[in-house]
């Protein structure tokens, strides 16, 4: 999910060759509502909606089961210690 302009996702479509579609949420509708935006940029400033950076498990029913993120982009969880808590909170 991103909120970058139509004509920068079917370029990156076209290029990648992607078999599925790029989702495009302009008001970053989504990085409000699982409470990741970063709040160092207003509405109107152009990297309005950029989430910290993160990982969030969402199960069949598409309800977030685990998150993971950071507010600063240098600091991320390493995949071991992302799967060993999933293991242990989620249960798989």
């Amino acid at each position: 999910m991103t909120y970058d302009d139509l004509s920068v996702l079917k370029s990156f479509s076209k290029a990648q060759v992607l078999p599925y579609p790029l989702l495009r949420d302009e008001k970053a509708r989504h990085v409000v509502a699982f409470d990741i935006l970063n709040k160092d940029y207003e509405p109107g400033h152009r990297a309005y909606g950029i989430p910290y950076p993160g990982i969030m498990y969402l199960d069949a029913e598409q309800l977030i089961q685990a998150k993971f993120a950071d507010q600063g982009y240098k600091r991320r969880p390493a995949l071991k210690t992302v799967y060993e808590q999933l293991k242990a909170e989620v249960g798989r």
